[in-house]
């Protein structure tokens, strides 16, 4: 857990790295997920803990900015529930977006592979482990657009969560949410 001041320059920090730099030469337009009210009453779901859903978890690479906290905290937040991480501390990280296919709307701060898949910023671990146990062939794999307070690596003592969707990005540009957290 972070306090609201560290945070705050993580987040400006974070926002001022992935919201300073245009849209990436080529990209279409692409659609925001649907706004989410937030309420004083809206609290994380509760994780599983990977290793009780006994998943096969292939290892997962970062690519973060040598200089972000709250990707480290996402970070250990996959190596508490069971994935294997190596991280890759990088000041190039709008090119690695763009080359996995990630758009600006759809970004947050770190990107990571996991096998064929791509997630991008602060996904709960129990979310990306069902998602690679479905394994759908019509995704390029899940994101959490921005950085929402009470995501893994964003929580802030004395904070109440924002309420976030987990989106899946298919493989024909389009998104779905692939689960909400409340």
């Amino acid at each position: 857990m972070r306090g609201p001041l560290v945070l705050l320059g993580t987040v400006l920090l974070g926002g001022a790295v992935f919201f300073g730099v245009a849209r990436y030469p080529g990209d279409a337009e692409v659609p925001e997920p649907a706004p989410v009210a937030a309420t004083e009453s809206a609290q994380p779901a509760e994780i599983t803990m990977v290793s009780d859903i006994g998943a096969s978890l292939p290892s997962v690479k970062v690519y973060k900015a040598p200089t972000c906290g709250c990707c480290g905290d996402w970070i250990t937040h996959l190596r508490e529930h069971g994935f294997e991480v190596e991280a890759v501390d990088t000041n190039e990280m709008m090119t690695i977006k763009a080359a996995l296919g990630i758009a600006p709307a759809m970004g947050s701060c770190h990107t990571a592979e996991i096998g064929d898949y791509v997630i991008e910023g602060h996904v709960p671990a129990e979310a990306i482990a069902d998602f690679m146990a479905q394994a759908p062939a019509d995704a390029i794999g899940l994101t959490v657009p921005g950085m929402p307070v009470g995501s893994p690596g964003m929580e802030v003592d004395g904070m109440a969560a924002d309420p976030y969707d987990v989106i899946q990005l298919g493989t024909d540009g389009s998104n779905s949410v692939f689960r909400s957290y409340r």
